[in-house]
């Protein structure tokens, strides 16, 4: 049987065993300012074979920071990864996250959503079905699971997993290395039981993202396997190499059709939180964005963002990133590009998508890299797995037609240089002078960084990955902010993680002090974690 996560009971939050949607966000401004507890609260006594359905759907609904107000997403990534990452820059004035501050207030709240909904409701589903012998629920909740607390493991480093749930007032971490150790055994658990009961159904319509379909889990179980081997390469290139190889050679197959995507179904009542917390006007498209999606002429420009709705402007444009508080304002949103109509609120014309997971086009970049390294990853060279990358990209993003994906993967366009009339002393040389076109003479180097580029615009918009990708590889090569706050972190330098909670200190200080120790390090947004080994560029 899979290795059972106990259900950690944090003090002062007072978590049932099983919650249905329990969100308390508190943050910057209003928008956080809300409970919700619905009429369909589950809790542990009550929970019975037939709520097994519903209480996973709600798990994968907030495992990916669904929420029904968007603080989920807003504190827990949008406010960080997906400014880090630099797919966007602020607009809104109190948002001082851009010049590397980590707010306290939001962290902490990102920090308790996870452990606080999602995570609740996968405790309660594994130890259920455990008990009451339904392996392969069992086995999907699982590999679920791993999706959830790797990404956790990717802000913070040391997380708590093994001992979720003892119920100890003091509950110790994993550090990242125990826990991505734990993860790979638990996806060799799962994947095992999945493969004797291929042909059944988990879940049915309640799992949000393959209806229950055990093949379509067993190719994400192996997909998510090979993401978090590259994940871990520069700190242990064998087990990368071991893990990504077992991926590649798993005979139920990875995620290379898009028909295969995973991608959690939103619908009236779940709402992709971007539908949310676009309407509140605080973000807008970044000046490296710009820089590749101008530069290469890219056909998911015009699918990823919009023209500004000034109509002085009839281009897309991006913001620098860090711009000093008196400079932002709601008056800098109609200059510049906020993301395309789909995501916007319904009333706009939104058309609430889907919550992306893991991709095909994410899959192929993968397998280009392990090809690149000499790995036995599954047929292609790395250029082949690498415009298969592009290619499953812009046919699941854009109506682009055959020849013109082709002519986009052949293309010598490059980043174009950043040049914004209105602020000159902002104007930047393009961040990087690689085609999309693959460089058959380009080193390992040259190539990781067309690989890492691709792959940066692929993710979007899932910030989350895309910080770690673009830690763990330091492509793209993005611009260095206008201005820093932090102390520890320079304007050309990288936000490494994030820092321990200040409601774990407050409440499980014995164990977070001894997380530190697992860090290595001062407990700040400098210090480097197991997998983020590579040196910096030049």
């Amino acid at each position: 049987m899979i290795k059972k996560i106990k259900h950690h009971k944090f003090k002062g939050i007072g978590i049932l065993a099983m919650i249905a949607m329990i969100v308390t966000m508190a943050a910057c401004d209003d928008h956080f300012q809300e409970v919700n507890t619905p009429r369909d609260q589950i809790i542990a006594e009550e929970l019975d074979e037939s709520l097994l359905g519903p209480q996973f759907a709600q798990s994968q609904f907030h495992g990916m920071r669904g929420s029904a107000g968007g603080g989920g997403l807003q504190t827990g990534k949008n406010l960080f990864a997906d400014l880090f990452a630099q797919y966007f820059a602020t607009t809104a004035e109190n948002f001082d996250s851009d010049q590397f501050v980590e707010v306290g207030f939001w962290i902490n709240s990102g920090w308790n959503y996870i452990y606080g909904t999602p995570g609740p409701q996968i405790i309660g589903l594994r130890e259920f079905t455990e008990e009451n012998d339904m392996p392969l629920l069992n086995a999907v909740v699982t590999v679920w699971s791993v999706n959830v607390f790797h990404r956790m493991a990717d802000y913070w480093g040391p997380i708590i997993y093994s001992e979720f749930g003892s119920g100890e007032t003091s509950v110790p971490y994993d550090s990242q290395e125990e826990a991505y150790n734990i993860f790979f055994q638990e996806l060799d658990d799962a994947i095992e039981v999945l493969e004797q009961n291929i042909g059944e159904n988990a879940f049915g319509s309640n799992d949000l993202i393959y209806g229950g379909n055990v093949e379509q889990w067993i190719k994400f179980a192996n997909s998510l396997r090979l993401r978090l081997a590259m994940r871990v390469v520069y700190a242990d290139e064998q087990l990368a190499q071991t893990e990504a190889e077992k991926a590649a050679a798993h005979p139920g197959g990875l995620i290379l059709d898009n028909d295969d995507n995973a991608m959690v179904l939103t619908t009236d009542d779940s709402l992709n939180p971007f539908e949310i917390i676009t309407n509140w006007g605080e973000f807008r498209m970044s000046a490296t964005m710009e820089s590749a999606l101008v530069g290469y002429e890219d056909p998911r420009l015009s699918e990823y963002f919009n023209v500004p709705t000034n109509p002085d402007f009839d281009e897309y444009r991006g913001m620098r990133n860090g711009l000093p508080r008196p400079a932002k304002g709601p008056h800098l949103n109609s200059d510049y590009s906020d993301m395309d109509t789909k995501w916007l609120p319904i009333a706009q014309g939104g058309t609430n998508p889907p919550i992306e997971v893991l991709r095909a086009s994410e899959v192929h970049l993968l397998l280009a890299e392990g090809v690149l390294r000499g790995w036995n990853m599954v047929g292609g060279s790395a250029q082949q797995h690498y415009e298969d990358g592009i290619r499953a990209s812009l046919e699941e993003r854009t109506d682009a037609s055959e020849s013109e994906i082709t002519a986009y993967i052949n293309s010598p366009n490059t980043p174009a240089p950043y040049v914004n009339e209105d602020n000159p002393d902002w104007n930047l040389e393009p961040f990087s002078d690689i085609p999309v076109a693959w460089d058959t003479n380009g080193d390992f180097e040259r190539n990781l960084e067309q690989i890492a580029t691709q792959k940066w615009l692929a993710l979007y918009p899932d910030g989350e990955n895309a910080w770690a990708e673009v830690r763990r590889t330091k492509y793209p090569r993005l611009y260095p902010i206008l201005e820093s706050e932090n102390p520890h972190v320079a304007e050309d330098e990288e936000i490494r993680r994030v820092t321990f909670v200040e409601s774990e200190y407050d409440d499980n200080r014995v164990a977070t002090e001894q997380a530190v120790e697992l860090l290595g390090g001062p407990d700040r947004n400098d210090t480097r974690f197991w997998w983020n080994q590579k040196p910096d560029l030049d």
